[in-house]
């Protein structure tokens, strides 16, 4: 309803809402356009202009009455008092103007009202359904990626637990440099190798050294696409 409207024009709208139950216009059957007129009626019987008050050339206006009115009802005299002077008796009195949309509430331990008044309204909230029985997942191995030959991700594919720039980093700081070889070779697309890790694991002999990963062939592969004449030698053929 305020969305890029100044705060004048919402202590405003606050206000004319405020005045509105104030002039107690509970005929259901009216219209609204005489339920404003039922409500301008009142205002003129308190000494104010209706047309003004809810014309939207005024802006303010309806702030100042719903102030005027607001502290007349608490039994504060306010002829003659301008509208800041009014909104230091509410602070002084630790008093919330209709305009600001707050109320007084009370703390349930001791039954004291809060020293500053509270914003009251209606909370919507969305509740998401999230339990654990449906996130939880592992896998030994599982489906790959065609290209990469890297494992899917999520639960839904058999995936594998993503491994991103910042693991990295995090593993990089502690220095577990043969941990992170095992998450970027075997443990991921060194296909050779992985085939034998696993190999070896269910036979209970040592794993062998990880090799190439699928990723650095993707790598030569598009830099031989750029036109770009890349080969791999190993220590013994340099």
């Amino acid at each position: 309803v305020f969305e890029g409207a100044s705060g004048e024009v919402i202590e405003d709208a606050l206000a004319r809402a405020w005045i509105a139950h104030q002039a107690d216009v509970s005929d259901a059957d009216s219209k609204p356009e005489e339920k404003l007129e039922q409500i301008k009626a009142w205002l003129a019987t308190q000494g104010f202009e209706g047309e003004r008050i809810f014309s939207q050339d005024y802006t303010g206006e309806a702030r100042k009455a719903c102030l005027r009115l607001w502290l007349k009802g608490l039994g504060i005299a306010t002829e003659g008092l301008s509208e800041e002077e009014m909104e230091k008796i509410s602070k002084e009195k630790a008093l919330s103007p209709p305009i600001y949309g707050k109320t007084t509430l009370y703390d349930g331990r001791t039954g004291k009202p809060f020293d500053q008044p509270v914003t009251v309204g209606y909370v919507y909230m969305m509740k998401l359904i999230h339990l654990v029985e449906d996130k939880v997942h592992a896998r030994s191995t599982g489906p790959y990626t065609l290209i990469t030959q890297q494992p899917l991700g999520g639960k839904a594919q058999f995936g594998g637990q993503r491994f991103g720039e910042m693991e990295v980093w995090a593993l990089e700081a502690y220095g577990a440099a043969h941990t992170l070889q095992e998450l970027l070779t075997i443990k991921s697309d060194d296909i050779a190798g992985r085939a034998k890790a696993y190999e070896a694991i269910t036979k209970g002999e040592d794993v062998h050294p990880p090799g190439l990963p699928e990723s650095f062939n993707v790598l030569v592969h598009e830099l031989q696409s750029l036109g770009l004449a890349v080969e791999l030698f190993t220590e013994e053929q340099s």
